[in-house]
């Protein structure tokens, strides 16, 4: 049988469905609008092998709406305007259900071939499902963006996938022909990194390559078999996540041999430089900081060079910022501070602005004390006045900490002379 096992085994209705619960479980963001039928045009974002084009799939199934799919790779605008006159006509026959338009990568589809979609979607004439790997927000045209919903699909968990591996071995027509035990799972799902059809495309491979229709997997096994079959870095396929992870932790890991050979490994294997040099931008605000701001300064004039030129000669750019972000020092105090900050928002809500910092545009906004007490910095010595910022309730709370390097010390002194001991800087 020349179908791969999670082409077998994919789901086919939302009861069948595993993992993103907190989309499609009881409470979940997309459950009533499913069972509804009031789908409105969505984008599903998260890694590969989530389970975004089953998603699709299931939410056509259960609506039944008619249902197009194109993939970003090889569809042009002609393509589009086809499959949209062709959804206007069906449309016609459901007077609430109008067709859905699945588009596999929508990120990869150009400028011109997002705004062949505009008209179709504000109109309703389809209902627009796209699926990427990639921060919408990047590649999604704002115009399209603001007329979809974004929903996040999170990379599976070990029960989740743990749940895939089991249901295989029960339902696949090939699987139930052999005899598996599962003594040990950890490689297995350390592999797939959270990618539901990269752990079963491995499993698959492991079963296929034992000569008896009796077997155990073990860690050992997994590995050994694995390493028999590693396959070329391919920017579309299995290791694409992985050798970028392994390209970032090299650069956080200050080792610029490491992170040329990775970033090496992403240019011959073709990899979209933009896709690169996002994740340079990224390090350069996550591992470094306010260490070196300059560093997010240079990633930022690298993503706007090699956008402009494109390959060959942008492999020297990208090498450039590459050796620069990992000789470069490091912290991670603002990526930090705004975690924290995030989680206190969420643990505290939407606490009241303290009266003294509300604006204050009107008279009536004056007599009730918005803006009174407030003290501009600038009237006082060293431009600062030891005042509240923060809401009450949370008053005194230290979410930034400066990094241990020579930029963030002389942050520490410049904060500790004016605000002494009350954030423990």
């Amino acid at each position: 049988m020349n179908e791969p096992l999670a082409e077998r085994v994919r789901p086919k209705t939302l009861k069948e469905y595993i993992s993103q619960h907190h989309l499609i479980g009881a409470q979940g963001a997309l459950t009533q609008q499913i069972k509804n039928g009031t789908i409105p045009s969505l984008i599903l974002w998260g890694p590969p092998g989530t389970g975004k084009t089953t998603l699709a799939h299931i939410i056509a199934e259960e609506s039944k709406r008619p249902f197009y799919v194109l993939s970003a790779i090889n569809s042009g605008v002609k393509d589009i305007r086809e499959v949209i006159d062709k959804a206007k006509q069906a449309g016609g026959l459901f007077t609430t259900k109008n067709p859905i338009l699945f588009i596999d990568e929508i990120h990869r589809f150009s400028k011109s071939q997002q705004d062949s979609l505009l008209a179709a979607v504000e109109r309703g004439w389809i209902t627009l499902i796209g699926a990427t790997t990639e921060n919408p927000s990047f590649e999604v045209i704002p115009a399209l963006l603001s007329r979809c919903q974004i929903y996040i699909l999170n990379a599976f968990g070990k029960e989740d996938l743990e749940t895939l591996l089991h249901r295989a071995m029960r339902e696949d027509s090939v699987l139930r022909q052999k005899e598996i035990t599962l003594k040990e799972t950890e490689t297995l799902l350390r592999l797939s990194g959270g990618d539901g059809r990269k752990l079963l495309n491995i499993f698959e491979l492991v079963i296929n390559s034992e000569a008896s229709d009796r077997i155990e997997v073990t860690d050992a096994m997994v590995q050994a078999k694995v390493q028999q079959h590693t396959a070329l870095y391919d920017k579309t396929g299995e290791q694409h996540y992985d050798v970028a992870s392994a390209f970032i932790k090299s650069i956080r890991g200050s080792d610029p041999n490491a992170a040329v050979y990775w970033l090496a490994r992403m240019i011959e294997g073709g990899e979209d430089v933009k896709f690169i040099a996002r994740r340079l931008l990224i390090a350069a605000s996550e591992d470094i900081g306010l260490a070196n701001p300059t560093a997010l300064v240079m990633a930022n004039t690298t993503f706007q060079a090699v956008s402009a030129i494109g390959y060959p000669e942008a492999r020297i750019i990208l090498s450039q910022c590459t050796i620069y972000l990992a000789t470069s020092a490091k912290s991670n105090a603002s990526y930090q501070a705004i975690g924290k900050a995030q989680k206190l928002v969420r643990e505290t809500g939407n606490l009241p602005v303290p009266l003294s910092l509300r604006n204050a545009p009107t008279q009536l906004m004056k007599d009730i004390g918005y803006g009174k007490d407030y003290q501009y910095a600038h009237d006082h010595a060293n431009n600062f006045v030891d005042a509240e910022f923060l809401p009450e309730d949370i008053k005194g709370q230290s979410l930034y900490k400066p990094g241990q390097n020579a930029r963030e010390n002389a942050l520490r002194d410049f904060l500790k002379k004016r605000w002494k001991d009350k954030y423990d800087f």
